[in-house]
């Protein structure tokens, strides 16, 4: 009987093991759909794309069905500012105004979207881009935001939309033919117009429709922090109520949990938010019993 005793051989035992405790992962999410928010450090830095494109190719050939919803907000404000226009924010949203718009559509529609299709197709999967407008997929209308503070005040942040209606006829039809969609957070109005929309809202609104068993958030933090910086890996809704009280989830972040918290509470079974500059962080929260975050209940 041959005896392994070299270090190539150790190594190949241990890959071997950790393949099979995947097992149990990969039975009870075959078949499921997994919705992911692609941004900030795993889309800019080299072997971080390399990695997440080979995740999400993975999963997709052990027969889960990822979808990929990206945000850009570093390439756009890269944009903005080769043109001489500065990005600003209110609570976390950003002030879209026409010419900011046609940035976005152009660096999110083009540029991000199509680097990221290039990345997976390359790892050996079958993406294809979408928008808000292909197959009438995001319905959107101006966004009216609420002071967190003041509930009788307002702002206008020009071009961002929220989210009027998710028709997900093309996404399905993409999974069920072994594609990945790709889709970028702008969305249509009434009259044609475009809007800019929070990615994580919109992944958020996407999971529940499609009824996915994960919605998974990359971030650049290892997750949820309390104000000591120390992870809380796991929140409920209650949690997460004293955690805005206290200003302890501030700026981007609100978003974020936010629409992590309406995704739980409206049927996704787990909301992850994990660290996007682990690579393989994606495997490593599906397939693992180690998780990279905190995850969200709804109670």
């Amino acid at each position: 009987m041959e005896q392994f005793s070299d270090v190539g051989s150790v190594s190949a035992l241990m890959k071997a093991d950790i393949l099979s405790e995947a097992l149990p992962y990969i039975k009870r999410f075959h078949g499921k759909t997994i919705v992911v928010k692609y941004g900030g450090n795993a889309m800019t830095d080299v072997k971080l794309q390399a990695a997440f494109a080979h995740d999400v190719v993975m999963l997709k050939l052990i027969g889960m069905n990822p979808v990929v919803v990206h945000g850009g907000g570093p390439q756009i404000d890269d944009a903005l500012r080769k043109l001489g226009k500065k990005g600003e924010f209110i609570q976390g949203m950003r002030v879209t105004d026409e010419e900011t718009m046609e940035v976005v559509e152009w660096v999110l529609g083009g540029e991000v979207q199509q680097d990221i299709v290039g990345h997976i197709n390359a790892a050996g999967g079958q993406a294809v881009g979408l928008t808000g407008r292909d197959g009438g997929l995001i319905r959107a209308r101006k966004l009216k935001m609420q002071d967190i503070n003041d509930p009788k005040k307002f702002y206008d942040v020009g071009l961002v939309g929220e989210i009027d209606s998710i028709n997900p006829a093309v996404v399905r039809a993409l999974q069920d033919d072994a594609f990945i969609p790709v889709i970028s957070p702008i969305g249509f109005g009434e009259n044609n117009e475009s809007y800019n929309i929070n990615a994580d809202l919109v992944a958020g609104k996407l999971a529940e429709i499609l009824k996915a068993e994960k919605l998974v958030l990359l971030t650049n933090t290892p997750g949820v922090l309390d104000k000591e910086g120390k992870l809380l890996t796991g929140l409920t809704a209650k949690a997460i109520d004293e955690l805005f009280a206290d200003g302890t989830i501030s700026g981007g972040m609100l978003p974020k949990i936010s629409s992590a918290l309406e995704a739980a509470r409206s049927g996704v079974n787990a909301v992850h938010i994990i660290d996007g500059r682990v690579p393989h962080c994606l495997l490593l929260e599906i397939l693992t019993s180690q998780g990279v975050g905190t995850m969200i209940r709804s109670h």
